[in-house]
């Protein structure tokens, strides 16, 4: 019987060291799990604001690497797309899967290029997404076109998870995503949006800790330009088990905080008559000084992918407020609500 596979490890960067770039836009697959993820707020060309949430996800298996056939499932290729109109008062989203292989599904070595069937995100030449979604109640294609520096993670990509060193990931962002492109909705004449995304790319072999449960997580392009980023992995009784945020202001400089300036204060609830998962769909966000609150665009933005990778989730488009003042338009992740979360 062939060994499991061995997957390799995510050690913390040298003093001098930084993620290789452009080869980090492309695919590890030497690492168990990798995603690619863009959210968003776009909008009509009649004023209404939507939500949106692509992602793709690579996954390596146990199946045997060394096995020569073009059929042996070493990798898979999950895909998962959503839309938030607060007109349907529920999250539309649809979910898939392949194994990795036949030109059908696949994550490129070198720079982004994952396809799953008809879906698929590429990166350009001038740094731009395509990205391409035809799911059951709505089409999304759009272009992701960057306005703003790549946000390194962590320590310059080496982003902790947990108290153990062993759980952590190589994790960048492309915040500030111009993004332009059509919607249809089913019904519906195409229409043509416009607004902002961000995009997360992170690959790691064990990224949560056994005792966690699950995360929150936030994505946030601000008003004035700069961006925020901001997650807490929770252990098994709800507790904060690590925290981390970065902070990126209008004048491009960057301010990182540690578990211990970093805090999540539910403000208020939904509860999902589907999974009858508790969110706390509006929540006060502590960055060392600085309060930041947290507010749905719409409370029902479940997202359930037992179908896929197993797990019902939270993920919603959210705006941010400061001191009362708006400070700009993001999306909340949130897992482990509706049972512990694995990856």
């Amino acid at each position: 019987m062939a060994a499991p596979p061995v997957y390799a490890p995510v050690p913390a960067l040298a003093p001098n060291e930084t993620l290789p770039f452009p080869a980090s836009f492309g695919s590890h697959p030497d690492f168990k799990t990798e995603w690619w993820y863009a959210t968003g707020w776009i909008t009509t060309a009649d004023g209404k604001p939507l939500g949106y949430q692509v992602t793709f996800f690579r996954s390596a298996t146990a199946h045997d690497r060394a096995n020569p056939s073009k059929f042996a499932p070493t990798q898979l290729i999950v895909g998962h797309a959503a839309l938030s109109d607060p007109a349907n008062g529920k999250l539309l989203h649809d979910q898939r899967s392949a194994r990795a292989g036949f030109g059908l599904a696949y994550a490129k070595v070198g720079d982004t290029d994952v396809k799953l069937d008809e879906w698929h995100m590429t990166r350009g030449a001038d740094g731009s997404y395509a990205v391409a979604v035809d799911a059951p109640g709505f089409t999304l294609k759009l272009t992701l076109t960057p306005s703003a520096p790549l946000l390194l993670q962590g320590e310059r990509g080496y982003s902790r998870k947990g108290p153990d060193v062993a759980s952590a990931s190589y994790y960048y962002s492309e915040p500030q995503l111009k993004t332009s492109g059509s919607i249809t909705r089913a019904g519906h004449a195409p229409e043509a949006v416009s607004g902002s995304s961000w995009l997360d790319h992170e690959w790691s072999s064990q990224a949560l800790a056994a005792d966690a449960s699950g995360w929150d997580w936030i994505g946030a392009n601000l008003n004035d330009g700069g961006a925020l980023m901001v997650f807490q992995i929770r252990d098994r009784t709800g507790a904060k088990l690590w925290a981390h945020a970065t902070w990126r202001d209008a004048a491009g400089k960057v301010a990182q905080y540690g578990p211990e300036q970093v805090s999540f204060a539910p403000r208020r609830r939904w509860r999902s008559h589907r999974t009858n998962a508790d969110y706390p769909v509006a929540t006060q966000i502590t960055t060392g000084s600085t309060v930041w609150q947290v507010a749905p665009l719409q409370d029902d933005q479940e997202l359930d992918s037992r179908r896929s990778v197993g797990a019902v989730y939270w993920e919603g488009a959210v705006s941010v407020t400061r001191d009362g003042v708006a400070a700009g338009h993001a999306y909340l992740e949130m897992t482990g609500y509706a049972s512990p979360m694995k990856l």
